[in-house]
């Protein structure tokens, strides 16, 4: 067996993947830790968390190898993507569509192993989100919209695999995940705005034009509003809004960040959101741990 080339190919296969980016898989994370916490108000099954948290790396992971086919002719044209694996013909579209075929299979496998019909049935449209939003781009004026549904969904799923339902609190959730999504991707969109522009890809940044960083703080504000609601509901303390706090906090510097437009500083606001989303977790799960409440 050659080694040196089986080692090129898992490296080519990583980068395709985006292992070695990995704020995608935290801005899905964090979405889906926040729904486990409060849909089994602060008591997780852990065997739930493994699958959860195993499964966004690789759904993640998926997205990623077939935006890159979905994009390749039009990455060839972007700076900061004409040389990713797929579109500089270092991986074939064959080996392209193995490899996303073998990440969702381990998914829904996983997804399989929790028992949950409800999941099991969730999981079809979760991987048809992921394996359709790059198409978006060609006709969808906002499909950072239809990406925060891609990346939200594990919300519903999060619920019904604690509780065999979704109720409308796990779609409260997803609509403040969209927001958020549209927000954060917004900025990411402004990086390549010039770009996008040229070659007639459709971005938020493009549709919202010179009020995109209104767009964006109002999303930011939607965000936190409809998550707080949420809170509200569940009756909790001084802990979730104190990470709410702290989130307000982060977005207000994106905001400093943002407004001049300038590319690596909207890049930089776009990496930041990470942050965002682990404060409002920690909010969650600390204001469990210390609320003194029993829970069934």
């Amino acid at each position: 067996m050659n080694w040196p080339a089986l080692k090129e190919r898992i490296d080519l296969y990583e980068k395709l993947m985006r292992l070695d980016k990995p704020i995608g898989i935290l801005l899905l994370f964090w979405p889906t830790m926040w729904a486990l916490w409060l849909s089994s108000l602060g008591k997780p099954n852990w065997l739930v968390v493994w699958v959860f948290a195993l499964g966004t790396v690789l759904m993640r992971s998926a997205g990623c190898v077939i935006n890159d086919y979905a994009d390749r002719e039009f990455d060839r044209h972007v700076e900061r993507t004409k040389d990713r694996p797929l579109t500089a013909g270092k991986v074939t579209t064959k080996e392209a569509f193995a490899l996303f075929a073998g990440l969702s299979l381990t998914a829904f496998a996983l997804v399989v192993m929790l028992g949950n019909s409800l999941v099991v049935w969730l999981s079809l449209p979760a991987v048809f989100l992921a394996a359709s939003y790059p198409f978006t781009k060609r006709f969808f004026a906002i499909p950072q919209a239809y990406l925060g549904i891609a990346y939200g969904f594990g919300i519903p799923m999060a619920y019904a695999a604690h509780l065999g339902s979704v109720p409308a609190e796990a779609w409260w959730l997803l609509l403040a995940n969209i927001f958020w999504a549209v927000a954060y991707d917004t900025e990411y969109a402004m990086v390549d705005r010039n770009d996008d522009l040229k070659i007639g890809i459709k971005t938020s940044a493009i549709t919202f034009g010179r009020f995109d960083v209104a767009a964006v703080m109002f999303c930011y504000a939607m965000t936190l509003g409809i998550i707080g609601w949420v809170g509200a509901s569940l009756h909790l303390g001084w802990a979730f809004y104190a990470g709410l706090l702290v989130a307000a906090g982060i977005f207000g510097v994106h905001y400093t960040w943002i407004r001049g437009r300038e590319r690596m500083a909207c890049f930089k606001a776009f990496l930041h959101n990470n942050w965002a989303g682990l404060a409002i977790f920690v909010g969650i799960a600390v204001d469990f741990l210390f609320s003194g409440r029993i829970f069934g």
